[in-house]
């Protein structure tokens, strides 16, 4: 089994990374740079190499020595704080990395799934469901990641691969950093997260495990949220 994981390199990504190795795959990760790319730490089955989500050619580069995909799962994205994103280049530069990214590696990577019957699993997030007053582009990102999950799933049921996405909540990682050091706003979060701790990237590679299992061979179309319970407040 083989599966390529973007943004895969660190955080959430390498957390699923993880758990996709330990499930028995062959993965391959990827980083934006040499620099995350010559990071990654040595382990068998697991490989990394750079990719650029916003380059037509960067992505088919990346799919094209793959015969066959068990599983895609697009982690790659970023987002710009401070109220940064109601610049209008910064939008849609979130918009072209975390939404039309995705699709763009969706789209590459059809045909090698379709071949093994395999699976795509979609970084979404809580703000899929969420206001985000200060991210706009990254809120809306998301929002479109969760429904263009749902229309994936639909259009190529028929071609035996499944689409779903995964809705983390709130995630220690460096991208989190000065949040989880930040006493007040960490305080905040943790008490409103009913199981009151930050999660950890391990804690979604569960998730991306079963949804490209055959144990969810009929589970097509869901965003699951990963969250501590977070949502169900």
């Amino acid at each position: 089994m083989k599966a390529l994981i973007t943004g895969g390199t660190t955080g959430i990504g390498f957390g699923i990374a993880t758990a996709m190795l330990d499930a028995g795959y062959e993965v391959t990760v990827t980083g934006l740079t040499d620099e995350q790319v010559n990071a990654v730490p040595r382990r068998q089955g697991l490989s990394a190499v750079k990719l650029d989500v916003t380059s037509a050619q960067s992505v088919a580069a990346v799919v094209a020595p793959f015969d066959r995909l068990s599983a895609l799962i697009n982690c790659a994205g970023i987002i710009f704080r401070n109220y940064a994103e109601y610049d209008l280049d910064i939008f849609q530069k979130v918009i072209d990395v975390n939404l039309t990214g995705t699709m763009r590696m969706c789209v590459a990577a059809r045909p090698k799934l379709a071949v093994a019957g395999g699976a795509i699993v979609n970084a979404a997030s809580m703000l899929s469901f969420f206001g985000g007053p200060a991210i706009p582009a990254y809120t809306a990102s998301k929002g479109g990641v969760a429904q263009l999950t749902k229309a994936l799933a639909v259009a190529w049921a028929a071609e035996g691969i499944r689409v779903n996405a995964i809705a983390p909540g709130w995630i220690a990682t460096e991208l989190t950093r000065g949040l989880v050091e930040d006493e007040d706003r960490s305080a905040a979060i943790v008490n409103r997260t009913p199981m009151q701790r930050w999660g950890d990237p391990g804690d979604l590679g569960g998730a991306a495990v079963f949804l490209c299992s055959p144990a969810a061979r009929f589970i097509t179309g869901v965003i699951l949220p990963v969250d501590g319970g977070y949502a169900a407040v």
